[in-house]
């Protein structure tokens, strides 16, 4: 595992009594690949960084309401789990919390608070059902809460008819690339004008999975000149088509694609994503994994997945193994040197197959 090089990328998580996670205490990386079978718990891991977001922009009880009530993010529900933990180590500093169930059908914390290794925690509130760290005096606060606040979880699974990549938008909603990709041609309507470089990097990666892709097609639409909706053009052709005439498998790669090239000034502190493969062709998959292994020399990423030639591209090191036991996620990273034998032999995703790295995929 290569270990984070600066403060400002997550270092340690604790997660306790959160859907199937009973408890989870991981180092993480620069590159985190979680492989596990359907149902194992790698999205709940993967949707505890939304519940950072939503608690960190004071909707907690919206959040709460949604997923049906505190039964349904508590372990095995309130009667068997009293409250929903975490902590978020950032080298020295960190965040930690816990949440309990109330008789209304609310999550209140019992606890709130920021620490520093060398001297505790820092302002320690309670009672409250909405965050309060941002009134927290501590300079701890610089160390932590911007970096939770520019993670994003980004999820492409959604290429139907209906999905909001695929609809007109506002050309103005350009800060960043939303997390399901709704404005995907906006912001690529950005970096055409602006970063010019990035947008062409993106346009020729997304040519070597999709050799017929001649490029986008960017311009407001003509009955409105401050919306816009992608669409791209054929090699060696002119007119234009939307995004519906693209396959769900180059839709998504298009997404990927843009995530992992995108200028520095746009990164997430954090890159995570859920099951990135769906879809792909193995060859998209290989490039896949390079754009990964290369965004991760930078900046964290951590992607879960089921796809054997996709781990097949990383090191046992990256790897974080998501099981299910009695009903409760386990997770644990490779003890590499017992496979060094073995890979001489047999790739990664062979011994996964052979179920020897646990995670059994899916067959």
């Amino acid at each position: 595992m290569k270990k984070v090089t600066g403060s400002d990328q997550l270092s340690h998580i604790v997660i306790e009594g959160y859907k199937s996670i009973g408890k989870c205490d991981l180092q993480m990386g620069c590159l985190n690949v979680l492989i596990g079978a359907n149902g194992a718990g790698k999205s709940n891991f993967i949707s505890f960084f939304r519940l950072i977001a939503t608690v960190l922009d004071h909707r907690l009880q919206s959040q709460v309401g949604r997923a049906g009530g505190p039964d349904a993010l508590l372990h095995f529900g309130r009667k068997k789990t009293e409250l929903l933990k975490g902590e978020l180590f950032f080298g020295n500093n960190g965040y930690k919390f816990a949440l309990e169930p109330t008789n209304d059908n609310r999550m209140m914390f019992q606890n709130e608070s920021l620490f520093w290794n060398m001297g505790g925690d820092f302002g320690n509130y309670s009672g409250h059902f909405e965050s309060v760290a941002d009134s927290h005096k501590s300079q701890i606060k610089q160390y932590t809460l911007p970096y939770m606040r520019r993670w994003r979880v980004y999820h492409f699974h959604d290429t139907s008819s209906s999905a909001r990549v695929k609809q007109i938008h506002r050309i103005s909603d350009n800060d960043f690339l939303r997390e399901d990709g709704a404005n995907l041609a906006a912001f690529l309507f950005r970096l055409q004008k602006n970063h010019p470089s990035h947008y062409k990097r993106i346009v020729r990666t997304i040519q070597m999975v999709a050799p017929f892709f001649g490029g986008f097609y960017l311009r407001p639409t003509p009955d409105n000149p401050d919306s816009i909706q992608l669409e791209w053009t054929e090699k060696e052709q002119d007119i234009p088509f939307k995004a519906s005439e693209l396959s769900d498998g180059t839709l998504r790669f298009i997404l990927l694609a843009t995530v992992l090239l995108q200028p520095e000034e746009f990164m997430p502190s954090s890159i995570i994503v859920d099951e990135p493969e769906l879809g792909l062709h193995p060859y998209a998959i290989n490039v896949l994994a390079e754009l990964i292994k290369s965004a991760s020399s930078e900046h964290q990423l951590i992607v879960s997945t089921q796809s054997v030639e996709l781990v097949n591209q990383f090191d046992a090191e990256d790897l974080i193994v998501v099981d299910k036991q009695q009903g409760a996620s386990t997770f644990k990273r490779l003890e590499t040197d017992s496979f060094k034998e073995w890979l001489q032999d047999y790739s990664l995703g062979e011994l996964w197959k052979k179920n020897l790295l646990g995670g059994r995929p899916q067959r």
